[in-house]
């Protein structure tokens, strides 16, 4: 048993990353307490994240308004042990022995803060379960 165990990686890709990656990355950030090396992407990058998205997710005490979406790259999908998928379809690059989720979500763009937070809270529920699975007490 090696002294410093690697900690696992996630890596959270929608099309935009403004909206349901970035919530889905802040909340591992957040509920793994560091343990957890987290990264979100998008494969057409959005110019800024969704401000409803941001206020919902203030609403619970997490601050994404300094977040900026970033674009996918092969690295971020080889350097992550697990890879969730939100709707980027074919556009997500696969490599073979990665662990692929793929998380059917309404995309918040457009819609109001009353929208998202039910896509909110659907993300928490799965974030807490992907936690649970990864960092087994």
């Amino acid at each position: 048993m090696s002294d410093s165990p690697t900690k696992p990686s996630v890596l959270f890709v929608c099309v935009h990353n403004a909206g349901r990656s970035q919530m889905a990355a802040a909340f591992l950030t957040t509920l793994s307490e560091g343990r957890i090396e987290v990264r979100s992407a998008g494969s057409q990058p959005a110019e800024s994240i969704n401000p409803s998205t941001v206020e919902a997710m203030r609403e619970l005490g997490i601050d994404m308004s300094a977040e900026i979406p970033k674009v996918l790259t092969d690295d971020a999908v080889k350097d992550s042990d697990v890879v969730v998928t939100m709707g980027c379809g074919d556009e997500c690059p696969y490599f073979p022995g990665k662990r692929y989720e793929d998380w059917v979500l309404e995309d918040p763009a457009g819609k109001g803060v009353e929208s998202v937070r039910p896509i909110r809270d659907t993300i928490k529920g799965r974030v807490e379960t992907l936690i649970a699975e990864l960092l087994p007490a």
